[in-house]
């Protein structure tokens, strides 16, 4: 009698097994799902497995930056699953942020057979390279068979070692596997696995003198603080962007000042990973048009100015230290700075969107807590007025996009404790990422959402000035007039307004007390308060630092 032949759907269930099964082997912690039919299989094989933690996310594009949360977190490839459709398209503005920050992904995407492409067939586009070059790796290997079998493990293998950044940079990759009706069945043995990968040795750079030598080093996204410390032990005075701990404070203010940057023209700059927000520090880089270097060790290093001329790779281990006056002259200014903003501290005063960011990250600091910082004006408000960071922190530099923050904050919360700062239409825009929470994984997050009325970048651009009150107004500040702590106590979150220094930092520590999501609206002085508030503090600034030099 010939032996029974598996059954088509059998062979896919086994075929999603053997995915998940090597990526377990691999590291993978973190999947996830979102509910759809064409993906079970996936879905199926992900949640028979106790070794992962399941995230389950009613909206894909809301899932997909949960799962960049999660990465960020985990430090490691975070799995997505989707059915086909426009729920492969939902993950477009994901994958593209996962692309530029850096971010490993496995975004697994389900479709329908060949013979339901070109028919009219429901739900069935075409998603063969959808993400285009945004992903590190595509894989589409077709509907699953027994004769494809042996490869299957190397396939999984590959895209985790390209998610990981083995050949290239870390970032997304794209499976679309392609299944066919029925859908559910048991996997049959799985094939056995194959004999680990070693990961591959970055050489670093070992000699390169520097020494008694005045470094700037510039540091972006994607850098970790290992990198910084050592930096900093050979007397680089390190400016970074807000997500980098270490970084020098109030450099943005410190260079705006003629008579200190007179006397801080450095001989060597020394660039890391992404850009800085600081539009000043960008305008001094340019204008000194000093020896520039690039280490590429910790990943892509940004250059729109085109001003490096070196690229090397890796990090000295041992160097000489570079030259300590010129360390100590910029360590000092900013004391300077971090003395006056410290007499700003005072528990009855009105919030102010600079004294938001101060306390979000002492905060944070002083518990450990990690910090997810969003785009426009947070960041920069962290970066400029904020002390130096001791706490994780992360931001969507990759794009610089307010898409999806909520639900960022969310994924790195989700098994620990986090602090998020945000805007108020950054929070409107993410709303649907309110509709989940922090799921089932428990964990407490803060989210402080700065409620300004509208856009609070904008003012601080060209459009303030060159565009009338009323059309700037609709068409770039686009203040709404919802009421932002009922919108989180709609969803079932705990909500509250606050308007003093005291009232902030009470609401922090309690809210990071409580299991779950509480959102702290801080209310702050209009838009217009904000640019004159910022003018008055760069003025006074720049006079405090300009008097020594």
């Amino acid at each position: 009698m010939p032996p029974s032949v598996p059954s088509l759907s059998a062979v896919q269930a086994t075929f999603a097994a053997t995915l998940f099964d090597e990526w377990i082997t691999l590291g993978l912690t973190d999947v996830v799902v979102c509910p759809g039919s064409r993906s079970t299989p996936l879905a199926l094989a992900c949640a028979q497995r106790e070794a992962l933690r399941l995230h389950v996310r009613i909206d894909e594009r809301s899932a997909g930056f949960f799962a960049i949360g999660r990465a960020l977190a985990t430090k490691r490839p975070v799995a997505i699953v989707v059915t086909s459709g426009t729920a492969a398209t939902e993950l477009h503005s994901c994958v593209a942020e996962a692309d530029q920050a850096m971010v490993p992904l496995l975004v697994l995407t389900a479709d329908r057979p060949p013979e339901l492409h070109g028919v009219g067939a429901p739900q069935t586009i075409d998603q063969h390279q959808l993400y285009a070059k945004m992903v590190r790796r595509f894989e589409d290997p077709g509907v699953a068979s027994l004769e494809s079998s042996g490869g299957w493990r190397d396939m999984a293998r590959r895209l985790w070692l390209s998610a990981r950044g083995e050949h290239d940079l870390p970032g997304p990759v794209h499976l679309n596997a392609a299944f066919a009706e029925p859908l559910i069945a048991s996997s049959l043995d799985l094939p056995d696995p194959q004999m680990p990968h070693s990961p591959r040795e970055v050489a670093a750079l070992t000699a390169l003198d520097l020494s008694a030598q005045r470094v700037l080093c510039v540091v972006g996204r994607g850098v970790g603080p290992d990198v910084v410390q050592r930096c900093l032990d050979m007397k680089w005075v390190v400016l970074g962007d807000a997500t980098i701990r270490g970084s020098l404070a109030y450099f943005d203010s410190i260079v705006r000042s003629e008579s200190f940057i007179a006397q801080a023209r450095p001989d060597v700059v020394v660039r890391i990973g992404g850009l800085c927000a600081s539009k000043s520090l960008q305008e001094r880089l340019r204008d000194w048009r000093t020896r520039t270097i690039a280490f590429d060790g910790a990943g892509f290093v940004s250059d729109p100015d085109r001003l490096i001329g070196e690229t090397l790779h890796g990090l000295p281990d041992k160097a000489p230290p570079a030259d300590d006056q010129y360390f100590q002259m910029w360590v000092d200014a900013s004391n300077l700075v971090e003395d006056w903003l410290k007499t700003e501290d005072d528990d009855d005063a009105d919030l102010t969107e600079p004294m938001v960011a101060r306390i979000s990250v002492s905060e944070s600091s002083e518990r450990g807590v990690t910090l997810v910082v969003g785009s426009s004006m947070p960041v920069r408000e962290v970066e400029w007025w904020a002390s130096t960071r001791t706490s994780e922190t992360f931001s969507n530099r990759g794009v610089n996009g307010i898409d999806g923050v909520v639900s960022t904050v969310l994924g790195v919360a989700a098994s620990n404790s986090a602090i998020g700062l945000i805007g108020d239409i950054t929070l409107l825009h993410d709303v649907s990422g309110l509709v989940d929470g922090l799921g089932s994984a428990g964990g407490s997050c803060v989210l402080v959402v700065v409620d300004n009325r509208g856009g609070g970048i904008f003012s601080f651009l060209s459009q303030a000035t060159m565009v009338d009150r009323e059309r700037f107004e609709m068409l770039f500040a686009t203040p709404r007039q919802h009421d932002l702590r009922a919108v989180a106590q709609a969803f079932g979150h705990q909500g509250e307004s606050v308007s003093t220094q005291y009232q902030l930092r009470d609401a922090i520590r309690r809210g990071l007390e409580h299991q779950g999501l509480t959102v702290v609206v801080a209310k702050v002085p209009n838009r217009s308060r904000n640019v004159e508030l910022h003018e008055q503090w760069n003025r006074h600034v720049m006079a405090l630092v300009g008097d020594g030099w």
